[in-house]
């Protein structure tokens, strides 16, 4: 093996094009390993660690482009290098030949004047400087970027709100503003329920299965998970309801969180109190008490915090829209009673690229199965020791730090999910295997051509291995959603239309098998 490397420097490019990038060089002929990483501190540590760092890069700064090649030997190396360099190139030009050439937010601000948003991806040392640029101009914010301080968030939020202004993030990936998807978002109808969302994937399940049932979005504001964290205090999500209260194309609220502190929690339920529209809330493992005394609907899912708000703009009875849903849950129950007739084992495996939706699964286990095993576990009690070895039931979110520090997300990725996918397929033991796609803007064109390899070989490992998984997104999305299903289908994976209804029948399933086995 030979590790070969390739610098420019002060050629920035964000993390979403570096991680497609990667993916590209690593299906290289004869690559074993590959970085293309901005040389961050972080990441050049992340290098050391992978076996990639070379001398050459011990000077670089994060404005700085590393390109570090694992190969069978030289020739590989530098193919791939090559590859990566052409890319890169493919990337640039074609940004100038859609005019984004701007060398500096005051050019971008001088040459479009009646902008109002920026957008901003760079190196999380600089990226706090260019935010307050932002609002300096008068523009709201989505700070993709992360490693931000949390003294600089609380700074530019502070600032924000002095301003009449919107900071989503840092580490916002996903938000819909005037019917405009921006980073990892799916391509939605527009229509009067507001979104506010401290949850990445969250928001695209609810936003989604909004639009796939004739529903609308007015907008999706995303805050960035830290936001409801004590130390932020929820600046950007209270103003984010107080800006939707005001939107004359709002009609219906929907928020959107893991539980946040106490305090903030109570300081939530009474802007929600002060309300003049209905509210719907979900805080995935948190207690609804607070938000259902302050006025609000309590959703105990993602689903059905979505349903809850077709049923408020729709004018139907909230009850009865959420009975039918019960139907269809008792109608899965019978169908996991026949599907377990096929299947061998006794425990569930959970693959997930979407961590609220990773949540949502363990959440849903805890009431049918009690908790399960994860990485990210919602009782501390059962974190696995190993995250890349799964125990008994075992709940896994891919995209947690651990799995892609320097490496691409697996909504964009799927080399690790497929690994899991024959691995978990050759544990006897294990009856049924649920996963999630997740669709949009950022995330791989075609997922399934990258799936169907693991899973038309799981199928000769283990033939009754049983899979269930939920497609998130929209038939207006770059993948097509109808087109993923069919070709999950014809695959033979049992394909729900939530993630929550995915969860609920292969829990079920799982009951199922053990109460056969007397476990």
């Amino acid at each position: 093996m030979i590790v070969k490397g390739f610098v420019k420097k002060g050629a920035y490019h964000d993390s979403v094009t570096l991680m497609l990038v990667t993916k590209e060089v690593n299906q290289s002929s004869g690559v074993e390993n590959s970085g293309v990483v901005m040389a961050s501190e972080n990441n050049k540590e992340l290098l050391r660690d992978a076996g990639l760092f070379l001398k050459e890069f011990e000077s670089l700064t994060e404005t700085d482009l590393i390109v570090s090649v694992c190969a069978k030997d030289e020739d590989d190396a530098t193919k791939a290098i090559q590859l990566a360099e052409a890319i890169l190139k493919g990337v640039k030009s074609s940004a100038l030949r859609e005019n984004v050439g701007f060398k500096s937010l005051s050019q971008a601000v001088s040459a479009l004047p009646g902008a109002n948003l920026a957008v901003i991806s760079v190196a999380g040392r600089y990226a706090a400087f260019e935010a307050f640029k932002a609002l300096e101009n008068n523009l709201h914010v989505m700070l993709f970027s992360d490693n931000v301080s949390v003294e600089d968030e609380i700074r530019l939020k502070t600032m924000a709100l002095e301003k009449g202004l919107l900071v989503m993030g840092p580490d916002c990936g996903t938000a819909i503003i005037n019917g405009i998807p921006l980073a990892f978002a799916n391509v939605v109808q527009r229509g009067s329920i507001g979104i506010v969302a401290a949850s990445g994937t969250g928001l695209q399940e609810v936003s989604s299965i909004i639009s796939n049932l004739g529903g609308g979005i007015s907008q999706a504001i995303g805050t960035g998970g830290r936001d409801i964290k004590k130390e932020v205090g929820g600046l950007m999500f209270l103003e984010a309801i107080q800006a939707l209260e005001q939107d004359p194309d709002t009609s219906i609220i929907v928020l959107i969180s893991k539980p946040p502190s106490s305090d903030i929690l109570e300081k939530i339920a009474h802007t929600v109190q002060n309300s003049t529209k209905p509210i719907v809330a979900i805080l995935i493992g948190g207690k609804p008490q607070v938000i259902e005394d302050s006025g609000a609907y309590a959703a105990t899912n993602l689903e059905e915090a979505a349903h809850i708000a077709l049923a408020l703009h729709s004018g139907e009875n909230v009850a009865q829209r959420l009975s039918k849903l019960q139907e269809r849950n008792l109608a899965l129950i019978e169908k996991a009673k026949e599907l377990a007739l096929g299947a061998k084992g006794w425990y569930i495996r959970g693959l997930y690229s979407g961590g609220t939706l990773c949540d949502e699964a363990q959440l849903i286990a805890k009431d049918l199965l009690g908790s399960v095993y994860s990485n990210t576990p919602l009782n501390p009690k059962f974190l696995l020791k190993n995250a890349n070895q799964s125990f008994e039931h075992t709940i896994v979110d891919l995209g947690d730090d651990e799995f892609t520090k320097g490496k691409p997300h697996p909504m964009i990725d799927f080399s690790l999910r497929n690994q899991r996918i024959l691995s978990e397929a050759s544990d006897k033991e294990v009856a049924v295997l649920l996963f999630d796609v997740v669709l949009g803007y950022g995330s791989h064109p075609d997922p399934i051509g990258q799936l169907q390899p693991a899973i038309t070989e799981a199928r000769k490992q283990n033939p009754h291995l049983l899979m269930i998984c939920s497609v998130c997104g929209t038939n207006g999305d770059p993948q097509n959603k109808q087109e993923v299903v069919r070709r999950l289908t014809e695959l033979g994976v049992e394909v729900q239309p939530s993630n929550a209804a995915a969860s609920f029948l292969a829990f079920h399933v799982v009951l199922n098998l053990n109460s056969t086995l007397n476990r």
